[in-house]
């Protein structure tokens, strides 16, 4: 078989562009999935001068269209014919509230509906692979998060606080979810909480946060070391078999009660169905 193929979503920097790095250097073809083209050109010449991997490819999505999404996936399609492993890695900080071009408050689209729709609409060429993977990074904060079903793009109330709970929980049940659909297939579904990481996303806070974290950034972990631990799930033989499990840095942990919540699951599962306008089947007779 050619080289395995991953795509990783921010790759331009922090603990994407960490990834997309370490898997040029386990010799994969890298599929650098970036919003800017500018910053996407300048990290690829990167990881081609400091890896030596040429099988570099720069695709550009913007991640809160799911019409800018749907014609990633359509170039994707034609260019490569499998997939081997998914990093869902991007994510952002909304500290006013915004509506995505779909509508949809925008922490919950970038952060989880881009997710779960560029997932789902990825999973054929997954199919195709001897051992698919999906990795999503998540974060421990996840634990003070719950799913506003009664208001779910937070028209009342908004609060950065409570939108990035909520994003980093959906994604953490939808791996759960994903992998009890999958798990008479080729495909492996888990999720990681890499660290406190410096990355960009800090000097984007609000004054205070900016101060308050600035504190404790030098003891914050690389982006290189953030990201061993989804490289990690992609390329170990231990993790091989392992799915829809949450993993604390290198540890398999307990997430949150919430996250283990089956009506919970298939509530969020149909929301996003409806949020996406498509409608999976993938799984569910297994």
């Amino acid at each position: 078989m050619e080289n395995k193929i991953c795509v990783v979503t921010g790759a331009n920097s922090g603990i994407g562009f960490a990834l997309a790095k370490g898997m040029a250097q386990k010799n994969f073809t890298v599929v650098m999935l970036c919003r800017n083209k500018e910053a996407g050109e300048s990290a690829k010449n990167e990881i081609i001068r400091s890896t030596g991997n040429r099988n570099i490819d720069l695709m550009i999505a913007e991640l809160s269209s799911q019409n800018s999404i749907r014609k990633f996936i359509d170039g994707f399609n034609a260019k490569y014919e499998r997939l081997d492993v998914l990093f869902n890695n991007a994510g952002a900080n909304f500290f006013s509230r915004q509506l995505s071009e779909d509508g949809i408050e925008m922490t919950f689209a970038v952060n989880y509906l881009a997710t779960f729709l560029m997932t789902n609409l990825l999973l054929p060429k997954l199919q195709k692979s001897p051992s698919g993977k999906i990795i999503t990074t998540v974060g421990e904060y996840h634990r003070k998060g719950t799913i506003n079903f009664a208001d779910i793009n937070f028209e009342k109330n908004y609060s950065p606080i409570k939108t990035g709970g909520q994003a980093l929980l959906a994604k953490i049940i939808f791996t759960y979810e994903l992998a009890r659909r999958l798990k008479n297939t080729n495909i492996k579904v888990n999720c990681f909480h890499p660290g406190a990481v410096k990355t960009q996303l800090q000097k984007k806070l609000p004054p205070l946060w900016r101060i308050l974290t600035g504190m404790f950034r030098p003891f914050f972990l690389s982006p290189e070391k953030g990201a061993e631990p989804g490289i990690y799930l992609a390329t170990s033989e231990e993790a091989e078999n392992v799915s829809g499990k949450y993993f604390n840095r290198f540890k398999e942990t307990r997430s949150s009660k919430l996250s283990y919540d089956l009506e919970t699951a298939k509530r969020l599962w149909e929301l996003s169905e409806e949020m996406t306008g498509i409608h999976t089947t993938i799984g569910q007779n297994n």
